[in-house]
């Protein structure tokens, strides 16, 4: 029976199973990508470590020095520690080895060279050194004099290896024997060097130090003949064991961190009482700073969705009820004739059931691709073909898709639970009652919902006052979870509300033209009007959707533009180069140009530079436009009101104005107007509002500009600007906030000093990076650095976080319209097929297909048209009232230029053409099934 049921439904049954499969793989894509990106940040971090520092990242090094009084306890805490690194510590390190280093050490001896060595050497007592066994040496060494010792003794003699410094700190040559000498040995044994090495490979991570400065005073011979026969007997003591781990941290992912710091904690618990320990410290702090995102991140991840995940539950909702009101005939029938409510309830339950585990099965999956697609993302709407995250499928995914079913079960049952609650006369009741007030209406829940919303709506005011005055610490993205919740309340609460207005609309609508609509619009109308109730389930669902997509694409581009204009503000430019400028100052060599006891050449009090040739700047590959940009950080100046410091730039404002990047609407007036003032006179000078209100200055006054070891020299302010290309008007946290001077380049460099300038460049359309460098290259530019904003952008575009809410909001838009379609058509065919019987009978009395295909475009247009106009009304304006607290999420103090909420018109017109396709393909369709509907047999259908 239940088999049966579903066949007769299969495409509702259908449409119900991939609503659940994406609730399923979206929840199941929240650990796996917060795992995956976590994961690529640690090993970009830990990359970003390695270049600074001398440790390979992840490197574990422990030494255990032995000081037990007897050779029996050093050789069993020997044995007993290298046998728990090799079966405890190893094996829990979750990733490959590229290097396991082991050695065995003895006790420092005296080494006293045979007769002949020790009549050629005047002093040979202090003599000492140690053997030292190093596992797996011999694949890593290559020899720079002699040959590779025996692996036994040859005639009572071990024979061994020594580096270059270690024969010199021997005062011997290859093949001299040497006799230990101490107290506590009991029989001769003697060594002779007969090899010196070197490294294989200069990078060899097999080795902790990259000289091999630790061998200098050791003597290397095979590491079992070490153990077996000089050991392990006893006839030396052991000193001192080893081990020097290096993990491949790229294997290294979120998941695995743990293990990995266990075999770290474990190592380090049985070093640290008694033996010496060392360890890489730098990447546990990045290990515990991820440990800290992720935890951050999954509640993002959670709040980017919740709209989403809202959305899709009313779906599976709105699905459910479609299958159960085609049934509730039949389940008051059964009612009726003797079934209990837990009877039917249990045959829903095997039937959803049933979907539910096709979802646990085949959401998983889904959520591995939707994984991918959030790790492409490099804004809204747009992917690249970044590096492929790693992504699982583990315990944790199932259990999250598990829950996510289970979820989703209980919604679906709540039709059925309602639907069995009617007898057959309840339900003929009910039919013939097709009025009555929406339980949100009743309980007043649109109300309670735009009360909470705006109360949150004032709290990030608020907090975004706080963090303004007080600014914020740190450089990443902070975003409050509930900034993506309330919005979503917001949109329910106000579509609801909007929704309760809705019948009073169409009262307004008959009552305006009652006496001029023609039959077929005035029998819309009323249908419209008594059914109202009817058709709000599907008008919510289109609204939130419409909304929800709306608000998610004006929140993701004003976070991207607003990052993205953080970096090119800051930079100024495309590409900001500098180069190395000849000089007097003398040049540093240690000592190569003085001699012994002379003095170096002092330092000119005024260093002159020689300005290099720029025409090559001009013809680089790529480059549009080019200007010299002279920077004085900390330029000296006087006025009437008082002196300090300020940045002095100097600009070719011509070349300035082409080249420099700055966003329209930061000053009162276009940017360009302010360079065609400063152009009009070689001492004018642009200062900034900080030093107009702090030195009392304005228009026509006369500031005295200049620096150490330069004379100040007179200009006059034309103009007083807020912002300008690369400069931060927000205090730092000193007594006088930053302060700016913009005058003539030239200018500058005549009447005070000529100093190096930077050389700014603005790129062609769709340049070739490379091609650029290729052509610095070739033009044998001296260039101290290279500034590339791409890069900048690219580096602000990867923080996890950003890629989150990019991926995140563009799975959301492109899921709520998706979902929305198939709803939208769902609805309209069960309602079309609910009411063949009226159709068939207005065809019958006369009613043209045009006609009847009419009344159903006025119905859409009435209830899904009217639908889409709430849901866009209501997107405008949350996208203004909330998108505006996400400049939270950027650090207060290095919010320049100022936060403005950016909607793209290309994201309404994607909207806009989808809505318009979806009515006139539901149009279409709808049309179709008109032209298909027989009259006859509806009028038989109305006789059975």
């Amino acid at each position: 029976m239940i088999f049966r049921k579903m066949t007769q439904n299969k495409w509702l049954e259908a449409s119900l199973l991939m609503g659940l499969i994406i609730t399923v793989g979206l929840v199941s894509s929240i650990p796996m990508y917060t795992e995956a990106i976590l994961s690529r940040m640690l090993i970009k971090e830990l990359e970003t470590s390695q270049g600074s520092s001398t440790t390979y990242p992840g490197t574990l090094s422990a030494r255990f020095v032995y000081s037990s009084s007897d050779a029996d306890g050093r050789l069993r805490q020997k044995n007993a520690n290298d046998s728990f690194v090799r079966k405890q510590v190893i094996p829990s390190i979750p990733v490959p080895l590229l290097a396991s280093t082991y050695d065995v050490q003895s006790l420092t001896y005296t080494m006293k060279p045979d007769s002949r060595q020790q009549q050629s050497s005047k002093k040979t007592s202090d003599i000492r050194s140690k053997l030292v066994g190093v596992e797996g040496l011999e694949q890593h060494i290559k020899l720079i004099d002699g040959r590779m010792p025996e692996k036994k003794s040859v005639n009572g003699v071990y024979e061994v290896l020594v580096t270059e410094k270690g024969l010199n700190h021997l005062r011997t040559v290859l093949g001299s024997e040497f006799t230990l000498e101490d107290k506590t040995l009991t029989e001769t044994i003697k060594i002779k060097p007969v090899g010196v090495f070197t490294k294989l490979n200069d990078d060899d991570l097999f080795f902790q130090s990259t000289d091999l400065g630790n061998y200098t005073s050791s003597v290397l011979i095979n590491r079992e003949l070490l153990e077996k026969e000089l050991l392990d007997t006893k006839r030396l003591q052991t000193g001192a064991s080893g081990w020097h781990l290096v993990p491949d941290y790229s294997k290294l992912e979120l998941r695995t961190v743990d293990q990995y710091l266990h075999a770290a904690a474990e190592l380090k618990k049985l070093v640290e009482t008694s033996y010496n320990y060392s360890m890489d410290a730098k990447y546990l702090n990045v290990i515990d700073a991820y440990f800290e995102r992720s935890s951050s991140l999954r509640i993002l991840m959670w709040s980017l969705n919740v709209p989403v995940l809202s959305m899709l539950a009313l779906y599976v909702f709105m699905v459910s009820n479609l299958i159960t009101n085609r049934q509730r005939t039949e389940i008051a029938v059964i009612r009726s004739r003797g079934a209990s409510r837990l009877q039917i309830m249990l045959s829903y339950m095997a039937e959803y059931g049933l979907l539910s585990l096709l979802a646990v099965a085949a959401g998983p999956p889904l959520g591995l691709f939707l994984t991918k697609v959030l790790g492409s993302s490099n804004g809204f709407m747009s992917f690249v073909q970044r590096t492929g995250i790693r992504v699982h499928l583990n315990s944790e995914v199932y259990t999250y898709a598990i829950i996510t079913a289970l979820a989703v079960f209980v919604i679906m049952l709540l039709p059925a639970l309602q639907a069995t609650r009617a007898t057959i006369v309840g339900h003929k009741q009910q039919m013939a009652r097709m009025g009555g007030t929406p339980f949100w209406h009743k309980l007043f829940l649109d109300v309670i919902a735009l009360a909470i919303a705006l109360y949150g709506l004032r709290v990030f005011h608020t907090r975004m006052k706080s963090l303004q005055t007080l600014g914020l610490a740190g450089t990443d993205l902070h975003i409050d979870p509930l900034q993506f919740a309330v919005p979503a309340l917001f949109i329910l609460g106000g579509g609801m509300l909007l929704l309760r207005i809705y019948p009073y609309f169409l009262r307004l609508v008959y009552w305006s033209g009652k006496k001029w609509w023609p039959p077929s619009i005035y029998a819309t109308l009323i249908q419209v009007g008594r059914s109202s109730t009817g058709y709000q389930f599907l008008m919510i669902f289109l609204m939130m959707t419409i909304a929800t997509g709306m608000f998610s694409a004006s929140a993701a581009r004003t976070i991207n533009s607003n990052s993205e204009d953080r970096v090119q503000y800051a930079a100024g430019a495309d590409v900001v180069l500098r180069a190395l400028w000849p000089n007097d100052k003398p040049s540093d060599q240690g000592g190569g140009a003085a001699g012994p006891g002379q003095s170096s050449k002092p330092v000119p009090d005024v260093i002159h530079y020689v300005e290099p040739p720029f025409e090559p700047y001009t013809k680089l590959a790529g480059v549009e436009h080019t200007a010299r940009v002279f920077i004085k950080n900390n330029a000296a100046f006087s006025s009437n009101g008082g002196s300090g410091t300020a940045r002095l730039m100097g600009i070719d404002t011509d070349e300035f104005g082409m080249t420099s990047w700055f966003r329209n609407g930061l000053l009162p007036y276009p940017f360009y107007e302010y360079l065609n003032v400063l152009a009009t006179e070689p001492n004018a000078v642009l200062i900034s509002k900080t030093l107009a209100e702090k030195r009392s200055l304005k228009q026509g006054d006369t500031i005295y500009v200049g620096w150490e070891g330069v004379n100040q020299q007179p200009f006059i302010v034309y103009a007083i600007v807020d912002y300008f290309p690369t400069f931060s008007p927000v205090a730092d946290g000193s007594n006088d906030p930053p302060m700016l001077i913009v005058g003539h380049r030239q200018q500058i460099q005549t009447v005070l000093s000529m100093e190096p300038y930077e050389v700014w460049l603005k790129l062609k359309p769709n340049a070739s990076v490379s091609e650029l460098y290729h052509s610095i290259e070739n033009s044998k530019l001296s260039l101290t650095t290279i500034d590339n904003t791409g890069e900048a952008i690219s580096k602000a575009k990867s923080d996890p976080f950003l890629m989150a809410v990019n991926g995140a909001l563009t799975l959301g838009f492109l899921i709520s319209l998706g979902i929305s379609f198939v709803g939208f058509l769902l609805y309209w065919l069960l309602v079309l097929r609910g009411r063949m019987l009226q159709n068939g009978i207005m065809r019958a009395m006369g009613l043209s297909l045009r006609q009847l295909l009419g009344m159903l475009t006025v119905e859409q247009l009435l209830t899904s048209g009217a639908a889409v106009g709430i849901g866009l009304l209501t997107g405008y304006i949350t996208s203004r009232l909330f998108v505006p607290v996400f400049q939270n999420a950027f650090d207060a103090k290095t919010l320049v230029p100022p936060f403005i909420v950016t909607v793209d018109p290309t994201d309404s017109i994607r909207i806009y053409i989808f809505v318009g396709a979806m009515l006139i393909i539901g149009l279409g369709i709808l049309g179709v099934m008109l032209s298909r509907l027989k009259i006859h047999q509806a009028i038989k259908l109305g006789e059975d």
